[in-house]
């Protein structure tokens, strides 16, 4: 039980009238028997709340959350009582989050039932616990509220960005793809293998008729080609401590864990087989590339607990596990970082090695902020400075981006938050331009 600050305040006003009540007397009488109905009224405040336990709540939230995407909670609360109770709800989420907002306030008539509903951005993996929920109901006096525990406390896994993948998957339904920022990119060249033979439609190449089915069938028949498929497509994704660097509260390994599964799903789809590979200080995470039903969930599940380290990463160690693991020609995704070109060339033997054998494209990221004040216009001797120091830092990203084209090696330069679009692009790109 908790006596609500209403109690309290009519409390204070009648500790005022007893003390007036020294001075005149008949504030004295009244402000006993203002305390007498006082007492009267929380008696039965109490009756009417414990009679009987008549207000429910639970949570409803799916078993795994999305990092970096909102993710829906849903409370549903009932009242029982045959009386109209106002409530105050807090539903204890895990202290990760750091929200004090999560209280919602709420009248209910009798056997009336609501719905709260709020969402939840986690921006780190790993395993969330949600404890109780904390009602506390009142009637229409609001002398006393009774607590109650509902629910159960949960745990909830947070996985990589999932729900981009259904959102890519329902704009590849609509052809709404573009307006995400995905170019739709021309087939060059004639790498195509046959499938199968059809009748002509409207539109169709008149170059592809086949002239021999169009005897026999005495109606036109075309060829219909595809492109060849099941290309080897690997994610390669650096742990090391360049990865720990954040941007809008999740770190680049996050981004690029998201725009690894959004590839990969794409790969697939293309009838490419993906895979994964970690690596830090030593060689980590090998998923072999495959189109199998549950590669998707396989590699999610490989990603889940996924962490940087502090130490550099070993590019040696990549090399030679790739291989021993690798024996076909493979489209190689290197996510890592590059802050100096002095830190690329510690590098680019091993790249320039893994370019003779595989198409590597090295994705790095472009610092936003950076971009955004080097844009400003410099008022003072120091933005001057500062500028000058900035637009050193950039130069060195773009210095990094033509020495490794100078070497065979592809690049990408992006920001974390293009980092999906830009690599599903470049993918594209390649692929259409036959390049694996």
């Amino acid at each position: 039980m908790f006596l609500t600050k209403k109690f309290y305040l009519i409390c204070i006003v009648l500790i005022l009238l007893l003390g007036m009540g020294y001075m005149v007397t008949s504030l004295f009488l009244v402000a006993q028997m203002a305390l007498l109905a006082l007492l009267l009224a929380v008696a039965f405040d109490i009756w009417r709340l414990y009679w009987r336990s008549s207000v429910k709540g639970f949570r409803s939230c799916a078993e795994r959350f999305s990092n970096g995407d909102d993710n829906p909670v849903k409370i549903y609360v009932e009242n029982h009582y045959p009386f109209t109770v106002s409530m105050e709800v807090i539903d204890e989420i895990p202290p990760v989050f750091q929200r004090r907002d999560i209280a919602f306030h709420l009248r209910l008539d009798a056997d009336e039932r609501k719905t709260i509903e709020y969402n939840l951005c986690p921006v780190k993996r790993g395993e969330y616990d949600f404890g109780m929920i904390r009602i506390f109901a009142s009637t229409s006096l609001g002398l006393v509220a009774r607590r109650y525990s509902c629910g159960t406390p949960v745990s909830v896994k947070v996985y990589p960005s999932y729900l981009m993948l259904h959102e890519y998957e329902l704009m590849a339904m609509s052809n709404k793809l573009t307006e995400m920022g995905i170019k739709k990119v021309r087939q060059i060249g004639h790498h195509a293998e046959f499938e199968q033979i059809k009748e002509y439609v409207k539109g169709d190449d008149y170059r592809t008729i086949n002239w021999k089915a169009t005897a026999r069938r005495h109606q036109l028949m075309v060829n219909t080609f595809q492109n060849e498929r099941s290309q080897h497509i690997y994610n390669v994704i650096d742990k090391g401590r360049v990865m720990q660097s954040a941007f809008q509260g999740m770190t680049l390994l996050d981004y690029a864990i998201n725009a690894s599964l959004v590839l990969s799903y794409i790969a697939i789809h293309k009838d490419d087989n993906a895979g994964l590979i970690t690596f830090e200080e030593q060689f980590g995470s090998f998923v072999p590339a495959s189109k199998k039903e549950g590669q998707m969930q396989q590699l999610l599940e490989n990603l889940y607990k996924q962490t940087t380290t502090f130490g550099e990463s070993d590019y040696s160690s990549l090399y030679i596990h790739l291989n021993k693991h690798i024996s076909k020609r493979s489209f190689l995704i290197i996510y890592t970082n590059f802050d100096s070109i002095v830190g690329m060339e510690r590098q680019l033997s091993y790249l320039r090695q893994l370019a003779r054998q595989h198409l590597v494209l090295v994705v790095f990221f472009e610092n936003a902020e950076l971009k955004t004040f080097v844009e400003k216009n410099p008022r003072t001797t120091e933005d001057y400075y500062q500028q000058t120091i900035a637009e050193k830092f950039a130069l060195e990203k773009r210095l990094v981006v033509s020495t490794l084209k100078q070497h065979a090696v592809y690049s990408l330069l992006t920001t974390p938050d293009k980092l999906s679009v830009d690599v599903i692009n470049k993918y594209l790109e390649i692929k259409s331009r036959h390049l694996i």
